[in-house]
């Protein structure tokens, strides 16, 4: 059972400070999984300190994965014998157990997962990842409380995805690294941590070109050894760090993420009004004296407006002028934190139409994914319930610039996909405080 965790807080002015993000949560946990295809030991630096790393660590070691965790590092060597079923005890924490169907496939040639969990976002069809590992000759079979796979040796494919899926993408990748033969993946996602994941891979002695248009390419190899690698920066995490400089009129400075990383979201706050400092050491953001202007921003694929930055975004747009537009066209129900920040004052309202950008796969459906926001709302403290990470993390910048104290239950979420968000945000001079 998940421990009810609260924190209270009082608005304390402009945050300012420095801030040091370490690599992604969602990076660390598909190199855990990696790590697993290798002969030998396999290390990962500059790891986060979040609930996910921890998770993922239990499950590979249900599979007889030997996993140590010592700050940053996280070293993982294959044990002498594989279990290949991921228990039912981690059915709906995360969306890591889908991307282990490949790598059990090789090694023990089953594989057993329960269901895949992770935010309520929106769907996370897994067809994607079963259609993949079928055209590859397993036989895969979805069953209520989980997915059977079977199969003597993967096969090279050419899989052409409905959709740039970052999970499907990173699920063919570590199904073909030791498959037979070249596997061909248009449509892939190119983000930037499925770009580092193929990287560690390529370290550890796998074969793969990323070609224009989208194209992954594989070439099977007999085997797979350990390997060294030190993520980059998380993106996510750097840009609500710049928000929340922004949003409390303060100045924080980002250490540890590469501007490559954060072209678009520069772009985006800058035509806002932002003005920034951009150096090799540091990335920080300031608001004008006047204050930011509204905006109309579409989420998109990497390298468009990524869908994790939208949830800062939305509290930034309250406390900038006017009247600004947000659509989002990766997740269906990224939305579901509007209400809580309603609850504080936030002036929000959801529609089903596709606003501020093209019709997107979203249209003539009942999905609410779009929002208008009025700015500047004037906020106030709530006791509201986190449904998930990015909005736990928005419901903090509401409540550092609310009137009043906010009550905030449920930041086992906010803990489980930032590194000591507690202490951060302490450090950049928030009152802030553990209740209990």
């Amino acid at each position: 059972m998940i421990e009810d965790k609260v924190w209270l807080i009082e608005p304390s002015g402009p945050l300012r400070g420095d801030v040091e993000v370490r690599g992604s949560k969602n990076g660390v946990s598909k190199h855990m999984v990696a790590a697993m295809l290798g002969t030998g030991e396999s290390s990962i630096h500059n790891a986060p300190e979040v609930g996910e790393v921890g998770i993922t660590a239990a499950m590979l070691e249900a599979l007889g994965i030997h996993v140590k965790i010592n700050e940053q590092e996280i070293r993982i060597e294959k044990g002498r014998e594989i279990r290949p079923q991921v228990p039912h005890a981690f059915s709906g924490l995360n969306r890591i157990p889908i991307l282990m169907l490949g790598p059990l496939l090789h090694l023990a040639g089953e594989a057993f997962v329960p269901l895949v969990g992770g935010d309520p976002i929106g769907r996370r069809p897994v067809n994607f990842h079963v259609e993949a590992l079928r055209s590859m000759g397993a036989e895969v079979e979805v069953a209520e409380d989980g997915i059977f796979a079977k199969a003597t040796r993967l096969r090279g494919a050419r899989i052409e995805l409905p959709y740039p899926s970052v999970g499907a993408t990173e699920t063919i990748l570590m199904s073909a690294v030791l498959a037979e033969g070249k596997t061909v993946i248009k449509n892939a996602a190119m983000e930037p941590e499925v770009v580092e994941l193929a990287l560690f891979l390529q370290r550890m002695g796998a074969r793969i070109e990323l070609s224009p248009d989208r194209r992954i390419v594989i070439e099977g190899v007999a085997e797979l050894h350990g390997a060294q690698t030190w993520l980059s920066g998380d993106r996510i995490e750097a840009f609500s760090y710049l928000a929340a400089g922004l949003i409390t009129r303060g100045e924080v400075r980002v250490h540890g993420c590469p501007q490559d990383r954060l072209v678009t979201a520069i772009t985006t706050l800058a035509r806002m009004g932002a003005q920034f400092e951009i150096n090799d050491d540091y990335i920080c953001a300031t608001a004008p004296p006047g204050g930011l202007r509204s905006a109309a921003v579409q989420t998109d694929t990497h390298p468009g407006f990524m869908t994790d930055w939208q949830t800062p975004l939305m509290v930034l747009f309250t406390q900038s002028q006017g009247m600004s537009v947000l659509h989002e066209t990766v997740f269906e129900n990224r939305l579901v934190y509007v209400p809580a920040l309603q609850e504080m004052g936030c002036e929000i309202e959801v529609f089903d139409q596709c606003l501020g950008g093209p019709a997107c796969r979203y249209h003539d459906t009942n999905a609410k994914h779009s929002a208008v926001v009025r700015g500047v709302s004037k906020l106030r403290g709530a006791d509201v319930m986190l449904p998930d990470i990015r909005a736990g993390f928005s419901a903090v910048l509401a409540a550092a610039v609310a009137d009043g104290t906010s009550r905030l239950r449920g930041v086992h979420h906010i803990e489980r996909g930032y590194h000591q968000p507690f202490e951060q945000f302490a450090s950049l001079g928030l009152n802030i405080r553990r209740e209990g």
